[in-house]
């Protein structure tokens, strides 16, 4: 942005505030508004688009890939360097999204808590998010270590215009998501494949408040309960996603084509499975381009409400513990060979045999870690990494 001159720095942290408020991947929104900043809602539209479908047609072949070939020796010697790499990638990204979201005791105890409820107990996704939101507003921004101010709001602005835009720009956006996805219903079916990864999806774009790894520990679990994945399926969509360009968020797309390969009904696998991406892809991002059109001209008042702060500064601290549920996860399952379950409350615990230690997957996962938060290497090259190392380790063996 500031090489090409289009936002200069103060714009576009006014724009990436705003879009942290919204549900779904704020990287996606960000393209969508600074489009919409530049070029009105055809800028937003272009943005939008161009921004994910390039990455978009690259992770169905490689979902493609995985399906048909992921038993082939060769390549599944890279998945496991990729997934071993992975493990320390999320555990970085969990300790960089700590070290600014857990501000004081009290942050610290909501993060705590969210990792016991969602980890231990089993609460959905979604009831975590609403308990922080609302613990949040009880207690207020400076208690999370936030502070507000209300520099830059132009409270003059007359609303009434913007009241005026909300319901075309509403029935318009719920048109453009919802009538696809409803003509995929209609034809396949209530029950199909499809139409469950068109509402399951859905809903995500509605709850996935706080990034992408965030919501990535509620969608694990699900694609595990309702498609029928396994979490090897799961770990190797996180090293894809970490490899390709694109948002992180585009995993969904993997798992809604091996869902949709797996159980292809009278259609060939890979014919459902491209329907089953792009159900996927579009229930996924579709809402960005309404929440951010919708939202746009009230974008300072968003921003400088306190209340709303205080909720966000609780459920960005809960995501803290969300993603160390997440990590604890995918550590369990890729570096140890032997993986059991116990279930206190309603979440599987995974518990490791530590006999079944996989030391050459500790090594890849501890030398990632590393390598971002020593080094600073990119973490698609330290995915990359990994996958060579797989593949090394695979024909030695």
């Amino acid at each position: 942005m500031t090489r090409r001159r289009w936002l200069g720095e103060d714009r576009f942290l006014h724009a990436l505030s705003f879009c942290l408020l919204l549900p779904g991947p704020e990287a996606q929104q960000l393209a969508v508004y600074t489009g919409w900043l530049l070029n009105g809602t055809e800028g937003g539209i272009a943005a939008g688009v161009l921004f994910v479908a390039p990455a978009a047609l690259l992770m169905a072949g490689l979902a493609w890939l995985y399906a048909a070939g992921g038993e082939l020796p060769i390549v599944s010697a890279i998945f496991e360097g990729l997934a071993a790499a992975v493990v320390g990638i999320v555990a970085a990204a969990m300790v960089s999204i700590g070290g600014r979201a857990v501000r004081g005791m009290v942050a610290a105890v909501v993060a705590a808590l969210a990792f016991l409820a969602i980890f231990v107990i089993g609460f959905p996704f979604p009831i975590v998010v609403l308990a922080a939101a609302a613990t949040g507003l009880a207690l207020g921004p400076w208690r999370l270590g936030v502070t507000v101010s209300d520099e830059g709001t132009d409270r003059s602005a007359s609303l009434a215009p913007r009241r005026r835009r909300t319901l075309p720009v509403l029935a318009v956006g719920l048109a453009v998501w919802w009538i696809p996805l409803l003509a995929v219903v209609a034809w396949t079916g209530v029950g199909s494949i499809y139409s469950e990864e068109g509402l399951f999806f859905s809903q995500v774009a509605v709850i996935s408040f706080g990034g992408a790894y965030a919501v990535l520990a509620y969608v694990a679990h699900e694609v595990v309960r309702r498609f029928g994945l396994s979490p090897d399926d799961v770990v190797a969509g996180l090293a894809l996603a970490e490899t390709t360009p694109g948002p992180l968020i585009l995993v969904v797309e993997f798992y809604g084509f091996l869902a949709a390969y797996r159980n292809p009904g009278t259609l060939a696998p890979a014919a459902a499975g491209a329907i089953g991406a792009a159900v996927t892809v579009w229930a996924s991002f579709a809402p960005c381009f309404l929440w951010v059109f919708l939202g746009a001209p009230w974008v300072e008042r968003l921003r400088t409400n306190r209340a709303l702060r205080g909720a966000l500064a609780a459920v960005t601290a809960a995501v803290v513990g969300v993603i160390g549920s997440l990590a604890l996860t995918v550590a369990a399952n890729v570096l140890f060979e032997d993986v059991q379950t116990a279930r206190p409350f309603f979440a599987a615990i995974p518990r490791p045999v530590w006999s079944s230690l996989d030391v050459p997957s500790v090594v890849v996962g501890t030398a990632a870690f590393v390598a971002i938060r020593r080094f600073r290497v990119n973490v698609a090259w330290v995915a990359l990494g990994g996958g060579l190392v797989g593949l090394v380790l695979g024909v030695v063996r």
